[in-house]
């Protein structure tokens, strides 16, 4: 895995938009945070385009996404927000020049078509972690984990024990994200590579059966038999339907790995929640899960 240069005082990073559309204003709060940290903020032209909900055309959007990948004065892209759109232009995109000079990617749930592609696809780490969109409501924690991930700083989070965890040491590399968007890949050719690794996962606003079919699917794909482990973020905001489903997302998730020995993970922090902690997605990393604490190492 080929891990982009970490970022330097003075270096610039990118905002655009890859999916839905921003407006100037909800950033603003992210580019003076971004510029605390003495980082260049260079906005793309996505940003206040509109195209019914994306951020400006296809064709914008990937142009505009393709300049900052090609553009040798920008050292780091993150995307604006999530929402939709990212897969309309993911197969047009062209890695060429960015793999001359690797550069990180940032961002989150729509923003999983990238990190695959990147991760599973070419061998380049990304970085799962908040937008401008979400940096006025994001933690404390989630704002300085993406600092120390940008400029290569050691992460180390502790967090309480979710009561279906399955205790043990998990120790590889992290790949995955919104589990919606790597259902949405199986049978593409850009389908996420999870053998011998770390699968994350989490989600936002889907039905609880859904997440079974999902969990299902990646299952009879062989996602999950050989896996060193399994991390849950946030399953935020689930919804049921009149005749109740009977189980939580994490009940369900449970038992779609209940065969498999490797140790799970539940409540991780990250995800669709304010302490969206960052991950380096392709990097080896240690996570303790014990009975009364986790502790996370990358």
């Amino acid at each position: 895995m080929i891990r982009p240069r970490f970022l330097q005082i003075g270096d610039t990073i990118g905002i655009t938009c890859p999916a839905r559309k921003v407006a100037l204003e909800e950033i603003q709060i992210a580019i003076q945070i971004l510029e605390s940290w003495g980082l260049k903020v260079v906005l793309g032209s996505t940003i206040g385009k509109a195209n019914h909900q994306f951020g400006g055309t296809d064709k914008e959007r990937l142009d505009d996404l393709q300049n900052m990948l090609n553009n040798p004065d920008i050292r780091a892209i993150i995307a604006a927000r999530g929402g939709y759109g990212t897969v309309r232009i993911i197969d047009q995109l062209n890695f060429n020049t960015f793999m001359e000079q690797p550069k990180w990617l940032i961002g989150f749930s729509d923003f999983t078509y990238l990190h695959t592609v990147l991760n599973s696809n070419i061998g380049i780490e990304t970085i799962h972690g908040i937008m401008p969109i979400t940096f006025e409501k994001s933690t404390p924690e989630a704002l300085e984990s993406l600092r120390k991930c940008l400029f290569g700083e050691s992460l180390e989070y502790h967090f309480s024990s979710h009561k279906l965890n399955r205790p043990g040491t998990i120790e590889g590399e992290i790949v995955g994200g919104n589990l919606s968007i790597l259902y949405s890949l199986l049978g593409t050719k850009t389908i996420v590579n999870t053998s011998n690794s770390i699968l994350f996962i989490e989600d936002l606003d889907e039905y609880l059966y859904h997440i079974d079919r999902m969990m299902m699917a990646l299952k009879r794909a062989n996602k999950l038999s050989n896996l060193r482990g399994l991390i849950v973020g946030g399953m935020t905001e689930m919804k049921d339907n009149t005749i109740p489903y009977g189980k939580t997302a994490e009940e369900i998730i449970l038992e779609h790995v209940a065969e498999y020995n490797y140790p799970v993970c539940f409540d991780f922090p990250a995800g669709h929640i304010e302490d969206n902690r960052s991950i380096l997605m392709g990097k080896k990393a240690k996570l303790f899960v014990q009975k009364d604490k986790c502790v996370f190492n990358q």
